[in-house]
């Protein structure tokens, strides 16, 4: 089979408090489906958590006006570390997630009403964005986007893509198109950043997909971008030096694929061979599936997970099997829009 890149499926944020995450992002961001929620040991990442099989807590909750969701990750027997230093930006790895957003003046009005911190101004250039800062000290660009699944209340929609610092943006391009398929430059350029009462110059380059067709949740998931920001001025430094995969942050960014067995092969031939590799399927109680990890030329964690299970309506035991579907077709949009029944409207 050949391999196909559905979309982005969520984007790890290793936590302190999962439930207290969750909450905040289905108050404010509608980030309200919560598809699974599991404790379990992470037997197969002990490459990236010092040799220890550590214990986690994650749910993966979804926007369903489309986008990737967030998986919310929580050492259970550890107290997850911050970076020693503040993060800058350009530090190699994922500095920000990008979400989508129908009308940023308004959604930069409500979070200015909760007083959220390090809200910047909109900009508008090539692409309208605005950062801000979550509680929890996780960096969030809101971009113009218009791409709708299904229609909802909500001001935002889901994950777009992410703002990944890298040291050579040519080495970082050739891995994302080669493997993920992001051979569309949308826009290189060189800015300048005041920081500091200096100036600081980095290069941005924001790269997309071709649109072809996707299967599974891919209309769900929809359309994806990444920005690749390379400082030009200073020696950025790694974001999870010297800590573990699951300390806080953005611990990877993972994609929803089909055909793992081709992208193993096309990886270990182009010498981004996986690094993890659960080989046939886990098992996370509501969901199941194969998921594999390989690193950027900077060490940042891209996870690929082709799904096997998704629960519909667990309590009655409906489950969604896609082991035996067409990997190239889409799921019907009914079948999908009833991952709404696993809304949460209060907090846990």
């Amino acid at each position: 089979m050949d391999e196909i890149i559905n979309g982005i499926q969520q984007i790890g944020i290793g936590v302190l408090d999962v439930k207290k995450v969750f909450n905040w992002y289905r108050k404010h961001l509608s980030f309200n489906i919560l598809l699974f929620e599991d404790e379990a040991v992470a037997a197969l990442m002990t490459k990236y958590t010092d040799g220890n099989a550590e214990k986690r807590e994650a749910y993966l909750s979804l926007n369903m006006t489309g986008g990737g969701g967030l998986e919310i990750w929580q050492f259970k027997d550890r107290v997850p570390q911050p970076p020693s230093k503040g993060v800058q930006f350009g530090d190699l790895g994922i500095y920000a997630m990008k979400i989508r957003c129908k009308n940023l003046t308004d959604m930069h009005s409500y979070l200015k009403g909760i007083t959220i911190s390090h809200l910047s101004e909109i900009t508008r250039s090539y692409d309208s964005y605005f950062y801000f800062t979550d509680p929890f000290g996780n960096r969030v660009q809101m971009v113009e986007d218009h791409y709708v699944f299904c229609k909802e209340s909500s001001r935002n929609g889901g994950v777009l893509g992410a703002v990944i610092g890298v040291s050579n943006i040519e080495a970082s391009i050739k891995f994302y198109s080669t493997m993920l398929g992001y051979t569309m430059i949308a826009y290189d350029n060189v800015e300048t950043l005041e920081k500091y009462s200096k100036k600081e110059k980095y290069r941005r380059v924001i790269i997309s997909q071709e649109q072809k067709s996707v299967g599974g949740f891919g209309d769900l998931l929809g359309p994806t971008q990444l920005e690749l920001i390379q400082v030009l001025d200073r020696t950025p430094v790694k974001i999870f030096e010297n800590r573990l995969w699951g300390d806080l942050g953005y611990i990877h960014l993972c994609f929803d694929v089909s055909g793992m067995g081709s992208i193993r092969e096309k990886a270990k031939h182009q010498n981004y061979a996986f690094t993890v590799d659960s080989a046939n399927s886990f098992d996370m109680g509501d969901a199941a599936g194969h998921f594999s990890y390989m690193e950027d030329p900077d060490g940042t964690l891209i996870e690929l997970v082709e799904t096997h299970k998704v629960p519909i309506l667990k309590s009655v035991g409906l489950f969604l099997n896609l082991k035996k579907r067409n990997p190239h077709k889409t799921l019907p949009k009914w079948l999908v829009k009833s991952l709404r029944l696993h809304r949460v409207k209060k907090d846990k």
